[in-house]
């Protein structure tokens, strides 16, 4: 670990506080993604290693769809705690803290991450995963490293234009917790972050 490794952390939860912060929920989106790009392309914490950063052109997106941002209240849900095993970083230990709706794509579960101040984390394994997204899912929040889109009172925004793959994804030498079972769903989530064309870079 390296003090450049804070920085990524800053930069990444600056990038969430402007989406928050944005006039409209699109013009955020597009500050997110141009400086996820920078991040990519240029950090020395990029998932991406020396090779890739050098045919980096951008992370391809599908077009924003502001009918896939939502004000979800989180509902109850029976506790649940989780242990997902990781190849570098131990065990993730989960608590669940209830599920949200978001549009019609059924009840999926929020997870409470109980690692030193914790955290909220929301996995998503949808129908596109495998084809045109990484095929162990996608995050949509994450606050312990900034991915955080707010609140209200019990709801949570759940924007799935926001969906993006874990660094895992990209190289082997990064290690993730996966979706678990409560966060898989058959249907396609068609925004947020895609494979790019042929592969990897």
């Amino acid at each position: 670990m390296t003090l450049s490794l804070l920085d990524w952390r800053r930069r990444v939860a600056a990038l969430y506080a402007a989406a928050r912060a944005a006039a409209d929920p699109e013009t955020g989106w597009r500050t997110w993604r141009d400086g996820r790009d920078e991040l990519f392309a240029g950090h020395p914490d990029s998932p991406l290693d020396a090779a890739a950063r050098a045919a980096f052109r951008g992370l391809p997106y599908a077009p924003y769809d502001p009918a896939l941002r939502f004000e979800s209240t989180v509902e109850p849900a029976p506790a649940q705690r989780l242990e997902i095993p990781t190849a570098d970083d131990g065990t993730v230990r989960l608590d669940r803290m209830g599920t949200v709706a978001p549009g019609d794509l059924g009840r999926i579960d929020v997870w409470w991450l109980r690692g030193y101040g914790g955290g909220v984390f929301l996995p998503l394994r949808d129908g596109t995963a495998g084809s045109t997204t990484y095929g162990g899912g996608r995050y949509l929040l994450d606050t312990v490293k900034g991915a955080d889109l707010g609140r209200d009172a019990d709801r949570l925004v759940v924007d799935l234009n926001f969906a993006y793959h874990p660094s895992c994804a990209y190289d082997p030498r990064w290690s993730c917790p996966l979706a678990p079972e409560g966060n898989r769903i058959a249907a396609p989530v068609a925004a947020g972050e895609q494979l790019p064309p042929g592969g990897w870079y």
